[in-house]
């Protein structure tokens, strides 16, 4: 996709924050220490649209991005941070499960694990969650280029089997360092518009 515009809407943290729009949205969930931000960045092909924090657990809100006036992609909070206080975590999954409940323009859902190791308990969770409502997931293994080539089957191997992937899923393996992958997901992301 050839990126004209693209720019920061709004941060929410309740359903009455959210942009009055009509634009189809892309959500992205995972862990705080993922990559989100990274990779809507090299998504978009901009550096700093989204603030890439050093330290993991600095999103706390839902961050809303349009793309070419005719997309929104949305950052969720990450979860699973074990710094954070349990009063907080249980608002951010409060706040990610009342988005991804209640928003009629969210089409599809992307979960992020990182490919160097097994994933969650707390993805496995998102997991499920995002299949009971989305039907067919898009799984990103991000950080991709922090693997040897010889690892990369193996460590697939385990995220297919530890989420326990069917036949529809799409597992995409992603670098936002050299933006492997970019391609094949915005395939899957045009697919749904």
């Amino acid at each position: 996709m050839i990126i004209k515009d693209c720019t920061f809407v709004i941060s929410a943290v309740n359903f009455n924050q959210y942009p009055e729009s009509d634009l189809p949205e892309i959500a992205f969930a995972g862990r705080s220490n993922v990559g989100k931000s990274s990779l809507i960045n090299s998504l978009v092909n901009r550096k700093k649209l989204v603030k890439v924090s050093s330290s993991p657990g600095k999103t706390r809100t839902i961050n809303f991005f349009i793309v070419n006036d005719e997309l929104m992609l949305v950052d969720l909070p990450g979860y699973g941070y074990a710094a954070v206080s349990r009063t907080e975590k249980i608002k951010w999954s409060g706040m990610i499960e009342s988005y991804l409940t209640k928003r009629k323009n969210l089409i599809s859902v992307i979960l992020l694990v990182d490919i160097r190791h097994k994933p969650s308990r707390d993805d496995v969770i998102m997991y499920d969650f995002v299949k009971y409502y989305n039907k067919k997931a898009i799984i990103v293994a991000t950080k991709l280029d922090k693997i040897s080539k010889n690892n990369l089957y193996k460590n697939l191997k385990a995220i297919e089997n530890t989420l326990n992937l069917d036949e529809n899923d799409v597992l995409i393996p992603y670098s936002s360092v050299n933006h492997i992958g970019r391609d094949l997901l915005w395939n899957e992301i045009k697919f749904r518009m």
